[in-house]
């Protein structure tokens, strides 16, 4: 049978019914065959690349039957403990009427199993990268008839962890909002420091959050919570939650956040402590998994398009000049690229997907110069770290970034200025993660922080809320706390911005 599979993985293009029957016969498991035919382009006459076939079946091949993005029985506190999988039956479970229904009889409210499909491209050329964990779609996170909670029984906290980013006030100021006007909840505590508040005897005390309270802090920037890193302890954090009374809290932070909160609603359940864990993914890099994007990016984008201008206006106020752009993106570079694509003048664009030599980039900086006598580059802080590298980690062991901003700026200065040239060097970083969130950034907010509640009155635990496909739906937070996104450097949105900023095959990452 190897061998049968062998010369069927030689063969240039197949039908897809030929090769359903084929791959069956050489035993390979109605699972992988099944899982295999989700995620293989096929063309307009039916046929299958078998070079798709071998790379999902050898290479890129995602782990069929794994984490489910529909699996939420385990996540929610009335079958938590049951062993049981798949969707929860909440017309049997959440007993309590919504108050929105009694307030608004005429309101439309989600069917509890509505759901959102996970890859909506059939035939795309790009199936088999696919993510396995969400092909059994995402459950929509809104507002039902029925919830779990008495919300007059509610006693929630909000605790925003990490580092700052625009609409941290945002959401704090409509969850807070959200569970006081719509649900009638009187208990609303913000968490200050991140998740040391929660477990720190010494930290700060909560701030008891109202609709006054929260009024105008989304306009300006920053967390009246005042964000912070580190503190988290399970165990003390179970044991401050049931000491204080607190059954909803809603976790706001990246990836190691969701991770911790993840580890934190574990604990939760296994001591059987009923509080609704529920996370609203942070990261001015947009790079969490699955969802659509993250909030407070696209204001990153355009404070960062402004700072790009800023760039473009020195380059363009000297001759022979280079005007040098440090963007955030220490692991992915979303701000860089669609900013770049947003001001329309930048000549290049460094990512940390990308990996370039300096003689490329200095040869690239001078057929720009030559041919319209000014550049613009951008760079994100994690590009460039095979140039750069410190060989340190800090005290969490994260490695320590070199600078490649202050690198580019030294040697385009040190290749440019015996020509008579130079460059001008510009980082925001900590300008652009501090501004107020936009007006359309703090609408995706909104919709977030009004969710996530809805989610955490339905009785799920464990899950986090975003955007797929435009449609805020809830996923496991083991799901995004399993990884980063990064920028694929065979899609359009990496592709349109080579195009736009005319860089050389040499420095786009083609293969």
């Amino acid at each position: 049978m190897q061998a049968e599979l062998q010369q069927l993985l030689g063969e240039g293009t197949m039908h897809r019914e030929e090769l359903l029957t084929a791959l069956t016969r050489c035993g390979v498991p109605s699972t992988t065959v099944d899982g295999l035919l989700k995620h293989i382009p096929v063309d307009s006459t039916g046929r299958v690349d078998m070079k798709h076939v071998c790379s999902f079946l050898f290479d890129e091949q995602p782990q069929v039957g794994g984490e489910s993005s529909a699996n939420l029985m385990p996540l929610h506190l009335a079958t938590w403990r049951d062993g049981g999988t798949g969707l929860v039956d909440e017309a049997k479970v959440n007993r309590y009427p919504n108050p929105l229904a009694m307030q608004f009889p005429s309101m439309k409210f989600l069917n509890p199993k509505e759901k959102v499909i996970g890859h909506i491209i059939e035939s795309a050329s790009s199936n088999y990268k696919r993510r396995d964990e969400i092909s059994d779609g995402a459950i929509r996170a809104n507002a039902t008839r029925e919830i779990f909670w008495n919300p007059s029984q509610v006693k929630a906290a909000i605790v925003t962890c990490g580092g700052l980013c625009p609409g941290l006030n945002s959401i704090i100021r409509e969850i807070t909002n959200c569970l006081q006007h719509q649900y009638g909840v009187r208990e609303i505590l913000g968490i200050q420091t991140g998740y040391g508040g929660l477990s720190d005897p010494t930290a700060p005390d909560p701030i008891q959050l109202t609709s006054q309270v929260v009024r105008e802090i989304h306009m300006k920037g920053g967390s009246i919570l005042k964000a912070g890193r580190g503190g988290f302890d399970p165990a003390k954090i179970c044991d401050y939650l049931g000491r204080s009374g607190i059954n909803m809290l809603f976790t706001v932070g990246g990836d190691g956040t969701q991770f911790a909160s993840n580890q934190l609603f574990l604990e939760a359940r296994s001591r059987n402590l009923p509080v609704s864990i529920v996370g609203v993914p942070k990261s001015i890099d947009n790079d969490v998994l699955f969802f659509d994007k993250t909030f407070g990016f696209d204001t990153a984008v355009a404070e960062a398009a402004e700072v790009i201008r800023s760039g473009w206006v020195e380059a363009t106020s000297c001759a022979k000049a280079v005007g040098i752009v440090k963007l955030m993106g220490r692991d992915a570079g979303y701000v860089a690229m669609m900013a770049a694509q947003a001001s329309t003048i930048v000549d290049l664009v460094l990512i940390p997907e990308v990996t370039v030599t300096i003689e490329d980039v200095l040869a690239h900086v001078d057929a720009v110069l030559e041919r319209k006598g000014f550049m613009v580059m951008v760079v994100a802080e994690g590009a460039g770290q095979d140039l750069v590298a410190t060989g340190k980690k800090d005290a969490t062991g994260h490695t320590i970034y070199g600078d490649i901003g202050t690198y580019m700026r030294d040697a385009v200065n040190k290749h440019l200025k015996p020509k008579g040239g130079r460059s001008f060097y510009i980082d925001p970083s900590y300008i652009i993660r501090s501004v107020p969130i936009a007006p359309n950034d703090h609408v995706y907010c909104s919709r977030l922080a009004r969710d996530a509640v809805h989610t955490a009155m339905r009785g799920y635990s464990g899950v986090c809320v975003g955007a797929l496909h435009n449609v805020i739906v809830m996923l496991p937070s083991s799901l995004i706390a399993k990884g980063k996104r990064t920028v694929d450097t065979s899609s359009s949105s990496w592709q349109s911005c080579v195009m736009v900023c005319k860089m050389p095959r040499n420095l786009s990452g083609a293969v």
